[in-house]
């Protein structure tokens, strides 16, 4: 299984900090929804925490099984292995592409998962979490065969959407059952299915509710929407659910009592994929198989897990109680979902072709330009709007207007009036006045990015940053050093090494957000980005600019060919 391992040291010291990122269908390649809604998020805090020397492990998958696999691979007449061989590639080729950091990215079709599945199987059945019950499940009669719950379409019974699923309604999010739904149809046929008697493995969530309910109302800090919504759901009452269908694509069981053609079912075994993941990694990459214990059994460790709305319960309420029944494995720290990105006033949605896809954009886009739009307008607390034009406005008005053109000013006079050499003036501290002051303000700022960072208040963090670029900006239009240049040269010689120093500072702040870009800037400041704190440029460094860090855009360069 190909990986991407991109952290420079397997083993590295600090809080062990899981970052856990939602596992896409392997059925076609992301839209801006889904990097806006999870990867590009954990990504940021991801590197943030790098940064301040956490030991952070970062890990996701292709979700292989997935009805949505099964759907796609029926509608092409091929297999659903097929289906996933083509877009897991595509996956780790746009992570590479957008600089998105994974430890591992890995796949539920390793025969590691299949193991790490069917021991907390075994745990939890053990444990008297898990039962056999006898249950009715929609049978399409012209196909002739039974139908996983994304198979099943009909009418939401909560807010009455037409082409809700069997196991979700995409409109408002609710977790649903297929007999719940309303005037039920086959996607197989369209017939309307039939309930048939079968056996099946339940989850008895009905068990572990009080445990539940009393963890989640203890959590601090966690975003309003994410919290209110995971109490009520349980408040609500749990139901047992079963975790098996009649398949044959899926995790076998570790048992055959309840005869053949049984597979353990997605939702249930896709979660463990976080738990999984961070056992793969550490027996093939950290070449340590127990290294994995440090983010889940360790006390101090934390654990941030990275999901869109609709993920919601599967993260606060299901695994968690998964995780309660097994025993000794570390709960959720924070699960800091966002809400939707809408395009047009529709949610992005890769089913229903709601948006461009990430390839699209980055034929166009330089990979920091669409992290920065994309940051920007992070669905944190509610749903956000975005458009091509938004994008490219965000990018010429703001990232380049502001931070591009800040750099490049001051990097073109230093190599037009000090032959590209950082003058050698005094440090800011002694030179007193605006030039300390501004310094005292990068420092803060800096600091006050990281308190937003730590809080995965990630577009106010980003909106921080972007305020001491302002702030830089404002100081150079007060000295104006392209001016005193001709009349004072060590006042304008001053003026553009406090720059350069300023610079080295908000770069530190924009790394997590803007890898590429700052990474580049780094390598011409001489400054290490690995470390959270603003490093002094050394007088008398020779800084070769190779030109600007971003590429201005024709408004009309997202615009579709007519």
């Amino acid at each position: 299984m190909v990986v991407t391992a991109q952290t420079e040291s397997p083993l590295p010291s600090g809080r062990p900090t899981l970052v856990a990122v939602a596992w896409p269908y392997a059925n076609g390649a992301p839209h801006l929804g889904h990097i806006a809604g999870a990867y590009l998020p954990a990504d940021i805090f991801a590197r943030y925490q790098r940064m301040v020397g956490s030991r952070v492990l970062m890990v996701s998958g292709s979700d292989a099984h997935g009805t949505p696999i099964t759907v796609r691979a029926d509608e092409e007449g091929i297999s659903p292995q097929e289906v996933v061989d083509r877009y897991h590639p595509i996956f780790l080729k746009i992570w590479e592409q957008l600089g998105i950091s994974f430890d591992l990215f890995t796949s539920t079709r390793t025969d590691n998962h299949t193991r790490v599945t069917q021991d907390v199987f075994t745990r939890l059945r053990e444990a008297g979490y898990i039962s056999v019950q006898e249950t009715t499940q929609f049978y399409d009669p012209q196909a002739g065969r039974f139908l996983p719950d994304r198979y099943v379409l009909g009418t939401c019974p909560f807010c009455g959407y037409s082409d809700a699923r069997g196991d979700q309604c995409e409109n408002c999010g609710r977790t649903l059952d297929p007999d719940q739904l309303l005037a039920p149809r086959s996607r197989f046929t369209g017939a309307t299915p039939e309930q048939r008697e079968t056996a099946h493995f339940f989850l008895r969530l009905s068990a572990l509710s009080d445990q539940l309910l009393a963890w989640l109302e203890n959590r601090r800090g966690w975003r309003r929407h994410v919290i209110n919504w995971s109490v009520q759901f349980v408040k609500d009452g749990l139901h047992d659910r079963a975790i098996t269908r009649d398949l044959d694509w899926g995790v076998p069981l570790p048992t055959d009592e309840l005869g053949p053609g049984k597979r353990i079912y997605v939702w249930f075994e896709a979660v463990i994929g976080y738990l999984s993941a961070s056992k793969e990694w550490a027996a093939n990459i950290a070449g340590d198989p127990e290294a994995w214990r440090a983010w889940w059994e360790n006390p101090d460790a934390a654990a941030y897990y990275f999901v869109g709305k609709d993920n919601i319960p599967f993260h606060t309420v299901i695994w968690p109680a998964m995780l309660l029944g097994y025993g000794g494995l570390n709960l959720p720290t924070d699960v800091p979902a966002n809400q939707y990105v809408t395009f047009g006033g529709a949610k992005a949605s890769k089913s229903a072709g709601v948006g461009r896809s990430v390839p699209e954009y980055l034929e166009v886009l330089q990979p920091d330009a669409l992290r920065y739009a994309l940051a920007t307008v992070l669905p944190e607390q509610n749903d956000t709007e975005i458009s091509d034009a938004d994008i490219i406005r965000r990018i010429n008005d703001e990232l380049i207007a502001n931070w591009g053109n800040l750099v490049n000013r001051v990097m073109a006079q230093i190599n037009k009036f000090f032959d590209g050499v950082l003058p050698d003036v005094p440090a800011p501290a002694e030179l007193g006045g605006a030039h300390a002051e501004l310094l005292e303000k990068v420092d803060a700022g800096l600091a006050r990015v990281a308190d937003l960072l730590g809080k995965v208040e990630l577009r106010a963090a980003l909106r921080a940053a972007m305020e001491i670029s302002s702030e830089v900006n404002q100081y150079l239009y007060r000295e104006e050093p392209w001016k005193t240049v001709k009349v004072d040269r060590d006042a304008a010689a001053a003026s553009l090494a406090t720059s350069v120093q300023a610079i080295a500072g908000i770069a530190v702040a924009l790394a997590p957000f803007l890898p590429f870009s700052t990474e580049r800037l780094a390598a011409v400041l001489g400054v290490d980005l690995g470390v959270w704190r603003r490093q002094q440029v050394p007088a008398g460094r020779r800084l070769e600019w190779p030109g600007a860090l971003f590429t201005k855009l024709d408004p009309k360069a997202l615009d579709l060919p007519s």
